[in-house]
């Protein structure tokens, strides 16, 4: 048997920072060097950050990235690490003639290099470019065709990224072709609830397919709405698990393998195939370590730390330190801001209650109450002066005369973010932008929404798995037990519920998961057994918000299907469900 010891570098990149990933490439090398590593490996465009969208059409960051690439290589040879071959992901561009269509046409492409010795050694580039949900790589990578093959201390290792692994045939067929004893992948592979046990059947399934061992490296970090949760594996040739990464943590996933000695013939290359020897000599026998396997989030937590992370990056990678929100003495703002004292710390949050005529006294003890758990900075600015003035100019009534009262708290906040320097935070949660229920320039200002992709439903069970931590941990609940307890109001006119607008939110989310997540049509939700005019009510409801949702602030992604790139819809659409 041949042994290596590979490390997977699990880091939180930052798209465009190519000097502070660079540095963050040098940083983690040197501790997986002090390992004993002899091979480490980073996530996909680890030195751009990813995704990067549009800019890979941009000659000029193309140029950038591959000037950074080598660069790279020259400074982990005088950081002493020449020896150590590093696999990083970064940007490249395909030579011309890729294209049969458009020969001279350069395209930018997904790529992964070995570098070793001060040089850039090898390079693959990505075969399978997604177009579905948050993807459209297609649109701005040319597809690479060849495998990689590079052999590290007599091991033979086969590179792959991301999707090359989710489509049947291509790399992985081709690594079990070339015999290699590694596939290993680079990965950017964004959070979704339960998507955890998808990767690792998946990793078992091509694992088996290759007849290899096959390690699947993740990014970490927030990017935009999007949130990469690690959580890197390695499983065996027979798919059993061999190490397990954490979630939502940077971490050096270091592994012992014990694989067969390479019967590669590097004379007899097979079509499509490149291969390339780092190093001959198999590593002197030394004793294997225990590989760690970190331990799984239950499904409430780790969608809290997803929630933590998606904000924490926001804030820290746009060069902002503290935001500013609405404390209404509901739910939605005490999660909100639960969520952002454990991102940013209570130091770095500051919370405002704007009573109105009709906020009832449990509501703004329910908002000091959480002040006073969490420590966040808290005032109260009152809106009944502002409402009263803009009455007794405009004359408003009924719905308008509500939708001012939000409009003016909307104001204040936007004011204090900008006299202060805070980002706003939006508190809405996805039931309610799913029907519209919020009021435009009002409760929906903001500069990013931690709740836009949680439902109602789970904002109560998020809030309740927050409290028992901190009881398990013996700290103060950060969430007052009445705001989870009582029942959700606007407070917007005397009496008000949200339940005199809407359905319960156990069926109102049960009706938006089938019709939104599921694409379900009118007739199929009544079959499921959803009553007929709730169900009219609900999707009309929907289908009429479109031009609310887009203008809505952005928030992380937890859900296979959240509101934005995933579900594009037109805003001008006569089509209703009820007319079918």
């Amino acid at each position: 048997m041949a042994q290596l010891r590979l490390a997977l570098a699990q880091v939180n990149a930052t798209v465009g920072d190519l000097p502070g990933n660079a540095a963050l490439v040098r940083e983690w090398t040197a501790r997986a060097a002090a390992e004993g590593a002899h091979l480490v490996a980073f996530p996909e465009m680890a030195l751009t950050g990813y995704p990067v969208e549009d800019l890979a059409l941009r000659t000029s960051f193309v140029d950038a990235s591959r000037a950074a690439l080598t660069h790279l290589a020259a400074q982990l040879a005088a950081d002493g690490h020449g020896e150590l071959p590093v696999v990083v992901g970064y940007l490249d561009r395909a030579a011309p003639g890729t294209l049969d269509t458009d020969p001279q046409r350069e395209l930018p492409q997904n790529c992964a290099a070995v570098l070793h010795r001060g040089e850039v050694v090898a390079r693959y580039a990505k075969h399978h470019l997604p177009t579905y949900g948050v993807f459209d790589e297609a649109r701005v990578f040319a597809p690479g065709h060849d495998l990689a093959v590079v052999r590290v201390r007599g091991v033979d290792v086969a590179l792959a990224i991301c999707e090359d692994i989710w489509q049947e045939g291509g790399p992985v067929s081709m690594a079990r072709e070339a015999g290699a004893e590694l596939l290993l992948v680079l990965n950017g592979s964004p959070y979704e609830r339960d998507k955890d046990d998808v990767r690792l059947e998946l990793a078992t399934r091509r694992a088996r397919q290759a007849e290899c061992v096959l390690a699947y490296l993740n990014l970490v970090g927030g990017q935009d709405e999007l949130v990469f949760d690690g959580d890197s594996i390695v499983v065996s040739p027979d798919g059993s698990v061999l190490a397990r990464g954490p979630q939502f943590e940077q971490d050096l996933l270091v592994v012992d393998l014990d694989v067969a000695p390479s019967t590669f013939d590097p004379s007899d290359v097979t079509e499509g195939v490149t291969f390339t020897s780092v190093s001959e000599e198999p590593a002197e026998p030394y004793a294997a370590r225990p590989a760690p396997c970190a331990e799984r989030l239950d499904p409430v937590g780790e969608v809290y730390e997803a929630l933590v992370l998606g904000l924490r990056d926001y804030v820290r990678k746009n060069g902002m330190r503290s935001v500013v929100l609405g404390l209404s003495g509901g739910i939605d703002s005490a999660l909100v801001a639960a969520v952002a004292c454990d991102a940013l710390g209570a130091e770095n949050v500051h919370g405002v209650s704007m009573p109105s005529a009709y906020s009832s006294e449990h509501s703004k003890d329910d908002a000091a109450d959480l002040a006073d758990r969490t420590g966040l900075h808290y005032r109260v600015q009152a809106i009944k002066p502002m409402v009263e003035a803009f009455l007794g100019e405009l004359g408003l009534t009924g719905v308008a005369e509500e939708n001012l009262q939000a409009r003016c708290r909307g104001v204040i906040l936007m004011g204090l973010s900008n006299e202060e320097g805070h980002l706003t935070l939006a508190t809405g949660n996805k039931s309610e932008l799913a029907v519209g229920y919020s009021t435009i320039y009002g409760d929906s200002v903001g500069g990013f929404a931690p709740l836009k992709d949680v439902p109602k439903s789970l904002v109560w069970q998020l809030s309740t798995w927050r409290n028992e931590e901190a009881q398990r941990h013996g700290e103060t609940m950060p969430i007052p037990p009445n705001s989870i307890t009582k029942p959700p109001s606007a407070e917007l006119r005397p009496g008000q519920v949200d339940q005199d607008s809407l359905p319960p939110y156990d069926v109102l989310d049960a009706i938006l998961e089938r019709y939104v997540s599921g694409a379900q049509g009118r007739a199929q939700l009544i079959e499921a057994g959803f009553e007929a005019d709730v169900v009219d009510k609900v999707v009309s409801l929907v289908d009429r918000a479109e031009w609310k949702r887009r203008q809505f602030a952005p928030g992380p992604k937890i859900s296979a299907l959240a509101f934005g790139r995933d579900r594009r819809l037109p805003i001008t659409s006569r089509w209703r469900e009820q007319d079918s």
